[in-house]
């Protein structure tokens, strides 16, 4: 490749339609310098929050235990620095083990859905294998839109 080097601070100061207007080769090479820099930057992000785990989470999760939690937020300080520590909930449930009790639920005579909250799908893989006829009683409870797009550069060998 050519000695072409365009630098985060010039990407940020050009428009769209400056970066569109590049030629393939400075695409390419943006867009992998953009994807090392990312990579370096989560595992940087990564290391460093284990860094703040190590000195400061024992003291934080005493700060919370203390105050009766044991999720949440907790505020602490090393010095001038304060900082803020947040340990969120995550929660899951056995999906076989919930559909048992929704059963149950629905044999008693109840409402599930005051219990419950229901969210029903298909799988797009198992939806086109099924038969027309079948993907026609579907069709008008299904929605199609597109994500987000994703370009992967590459350049041709020479």
């Amino acid at each position: 490749m050519n000695d072409i080097t365009i630098f985060p601070a010039d990407i940020a100061e050009m428009s769209v339609n400056q970066l569109a207007a590049l030629p393939p080769a400075q695409k390419h090479e943006i867009d992998k310098n953009l994807d090392a820099a990312i990579d370096w930057l989560k595992k940087a992000r990564i290391k460093f929050d284990a860094a703040l785990d190590q000195c400061y989470g024992e003291q934080a999760r005493t700060a919370l235990r203390e105050s009766g939690r044991d999720f949440g937020t907790a505020h602490i300080s090393d010095g001038p620095l304060h900082l803020k520590f947040e340990l969120p909930k995550k929660v899951s449930w056995d999906q076989k083990q919930l559909a048992e009790i929704a059963e149950r639920i629905v044999a008693s005579g109840e409402n599930v859905e005051g219990y419950l909250d229901i969210k029903l799908s298909v799988s797009e893989s198992r939806f086109t294998n099924w038969p027309p006829a079948l993907q026609q009683q579907f069709a008008a409870a299904r929605t199609v839109d597109s994500g987000k797009p994703s370009f992967t550069l590459s350049i041709d060998s020479e």
